[in-house]
């Protein structure tokens, strides 16, 4: 899965992090460090960190996050 963080846009609220932390990481008090090829496996994890960013930030392949998309609503109607 292909990943790009438009790191101008970027604020630090690190919402990435807290959910998908073996992808994002907070580098000081501002700077992010990711994975731009992370593992399939975290596709959920990767959903929920976009839909999390208040400022959208972080960019997923298009076709990957269509894949995320139904990967993300048919766990939340298995919760449901």
């Amino acid at each position: 899965m292909r990943l790009v963080v438009d790191l101008n846009r970027c604020q630090g609220y690190a919402q990435c992090a807290f959910l998908a932390p073996d992808v994002f990481a907070m580098h000081g008090d501002e700077g992010l460090l990711y994975d731009p090829e992370a593992e399939s496996a975290q596709r959920e994890r990767v959903a929920q960190a976009v839909a999390a960013c208040p400022v959208q930030a972080i960019l997923v392949d298009e076709m990957d996050m269509a894949a995320a998309a139904r990967t993300a609503a048919s766990g939340e109607a298995h919760h449901a």
